[in-house]
């Protein structure tokens, strides 16, 4: 009967728990600092990022809306197939690598990156994406079309599965000309960050 009260007691406090953080999103102005901005740009500014974007661009240059839709298509169409083509020459690629590795460097504080072409087309990505084609969303727009150094952070989101919260942090990515040439979606684990700004402060 004890035992039955403090498994009780313990999803009680759990549930609790729960739903205080999921009320209670981190203040992301204090969080995604100019600092914390500047460090995500200057691990961006790396030859395997802007040679990698410059080779895409150069491959397909600027597609019709219907050239970037059928590869859209193909992408989400190749998430449910067992031959994956394009999404495999994505994953392999040395970019997707280098962000990989910067991902998994983080220890839980990124939880997805991806890095997109003048056409708002993926180029490298940390993991597989829901499609291919990020052009028709605010990262892309309010990045890239707007012009170099622009920033936008999005809303922050609730995890429900993972308990966290987290919020896309996406940039727009530029020559050494200064002039676009895609954008960047780096999505972090505002929990995590929380707790390690808390733990140095």
């Amino acid at each position: 009967m004890l035992g039955l009260i403090k498994y009780t007691l313990a999803c009680v406090v759990y549930l609790t728990f729960q739903t205080y953080a999921a009320a209670s999103p981190p203040p992301v102005p204090e969080l995604i600092t100019e600092d914390f901005i500047s460090q995500t740009r200057d691990w961006l500014d790396v030859p395997v990022v802007a040679m990698s974007i410059n080779a895409q661009n150069t491959r397909r240059g600027a597609l019709s809306e219907k050239q970037i839709l059928d590869l859209d298509a193909q992408w989400r169409s190749e998430r449910e197939d067992q031959d994956k083509p394009l999404i495999a020459a994505t994953l392999t690629s040395p970019l997707s690598i280098y962000l990989v590795r910067k991902q998994a460097q983080t220890l839980g504080l990124y939880t997805e990156i991806f890095v997109m072409d003048q056409n708002g087309l993926n180029v490298g990505q940390s993991a597989i994406t829901s499609d291919y084609w990020q052009g028709d969303e605010a990262k892309f727009q309010k990045t890239y079309d707007v012009g170099a150094k622009a920033v936008f952070i999005d809303e922050p989101e609730w995890d429900e599965d993972r308990a966290i919260w987290r919020v896309q942090l996406n940039l727009t990515l530029s020559d050494v000309a200064g002039d676009p040439i895609g954008a960047a979606t780096v999505e972090v684990n505002l929990t995590e960050l929380q707790r390690r700004t808390a733990h140095i402060n």
